[in-house]
């Protein structure tokens, strides 16, 4: 599976977390497929640099991580043309709920191994001062990247695990976090 620092864009100003609860596994393949369909076929948005989706290992949904210039890029964007965009998926894909969008930038990376393929991202919102704990070395743990809210109240970890069940062994509880993969990429290289 790809690295996560394969997909980072350095000229990212900003990052956007969306989850999309969808219910199934076929549904979130339906509605990440319409999804990023749309963004191939669309006019290249100014600023817009990547935008990336990741299925959830339970088969419920899946998040969106996408990179843009700057929150006004995005938000210009929104205002034009992100209705007719939703209508769209939600023609083809009704029903999905969709929590919220978390703005962020990613602030450093930590990354234990270069060398093995991840086979699991693993995704948490969690307390600014809980961070240290989230990117120590643990067995499985490959590297993690922390991004902080724009208002600095949290952050977001995207973890790589070899698999999920070395996360399962040193993770107790199971709240607060969700597993991914990686299912589709598009880059805005047409520029």
């Amino acid at each position: 599976m790809t690295r996560f620092l394969d997909l980072v864009r350095p000229a990212a100003g900003t990052v956007l977390m969306s989850e999309w609860l969808t219910g199934t596994a076929e549904r979130s393949r339906a509605a990440a497929d319409a999804v990023m369909d749309e963004w191939a076929a669309a006019e290249t948005p100014s600023g817009r640099l990547a935008q990336h989706v990741f299925l959830s290992t339970d088969g419920t949904g899946l998040l969106f991580y996408a990179q843009w210039t700057s929150d006004e890029d995005h938000l210009a964007w929104a205002r034009a043309n992100r209705a007719r965009a939703v209508s769209h998926i939600d023609t083809l894909v009704p029903g999905i709920d969709r929590p919220g969008l978390a703005r962020s930038r990613l602030t450093r990376s930590v990354v234990h191994d270069t060398e093995r393929p991840a086979g699991v991202f693993v995704v948490s919102t969690i307390a600014v001062d809980e961070v240290e704990v989230s990117v120590a070395l643990a067995p499985g743990l490959l590297a993690a990247h922390v991004h902080m809210t724009s208002d600095g109240a949290q952050a977001m970890v995207v973890a790589e695990w070899t698999n999920a069940a070395s996360h399962a062994a040193v993770t107790t509880g199971g709240v607060g976090f969700k597993r991914y993969t990686l299912y589709r990429a598009f880059d805005d290289d047409r520029r």
